[in-house]
């Protein structure tokens, strides 16, 4: 068992944040030499760590301290009205669950999502090679969750399965359905999911306040936030 405090961590320079203007960001990384496994990523994801590929990272910044890592505790998991219309809404989508990254199939699908969504966003130009380094993992935990719409592949959840956690690592759908609100559909199923599985949490990533586009994510009630070192919960 690897001693959590013998982990060498590595900062990068400050750049400019993704996510507020006028901010500079520092991002620790976990040792990339470091064997890692289930057992380590589940611990060191317990401390606010997310996963990129195949390196594990938590926001540093000098001045800054607003992004908080968030997870949902999925057996008293309570949707709201929205939600609850959310999922009788794709009750007709069928879920399959596959091991294997399987980019001629779902890369399509990211590429379109990409420059619909997020063409202002760090990850455009898509393209297969980021696609894979991004979505890969080689510790045997990553599971795609794809959903069907009869024979159309209409999205993806791409979920590490911990210990006793799941995490939403990322998704990305068909973008002309804004109807279904595919996203939220997806966060909805790994949460039904981890509960069915007797799994404690679902996390997901980090929450900023002054971030309009992460504040979704404290709509899934009870959140819990990780702050000073502990996981405080708002019911």
């Amino acid at each position: 068992m690897t001693d959590l405090s013998s982990i060498r961590l590595f900062a990068t320079h400050p750049h400019d944040c993704s996510y507020l203007e006028n901010r500079q960001a520092t991002t620790l990384f976990v040792d990339p030499e470091l064997k890692m496994d289930r057992s380590l990523y589940s611990k060191l994801s317990a401390l606010g760590f997310r996963r990129s590929g195949e390196h594990l990272y938590r926001p540093r910044c000098q001045k800054c301290r607003a992004c908080i890592a968030t997870r949902v505790a999925a057996a008293h998991f309570k949707p709201n009205r929205s939600q609850r219309r959310c999922w009788k809404k794709n009750q007709d989508i069928e879920v399959r669950i596959s091991e294997e990254l399987n980019t001629a199939l779902y890369y399509p699908l990211y590429e379109r999502y990409i420059y619909q969504r997020h063409a202002d966003g760090d990850m455009y130009p898509p393209s297969e090679e980021q696609f894979n380094s991004f979505l890969l993992s080689a510790w045997d935990v990553t599971r795609y969750v794809e959903f069907w719409l009869e024979d159309k592949l209409v999205g993806i959840a791409v979920m590490d399965q911990l210990e006793s956690d799941l995490t939403a690592v990322y998704t990305f759908y068909d973008p002309d359905l804004p109807k279904r609100s595919l996203g939220v559909f997806a966060i909805l199923w790994q949460i039904h999911h981890a509960a069915k599985e007797n799994l404690n949490h679902v996390y997901l990533g980090y929450w900023i306040k002054e971030c309009d586009k992460m504040n979704y994510k404290l709509s899934y009630r009870p959140a819990q936030l990780f702050i000073d070192n502990n996981w405080l919960t708002l019911n």
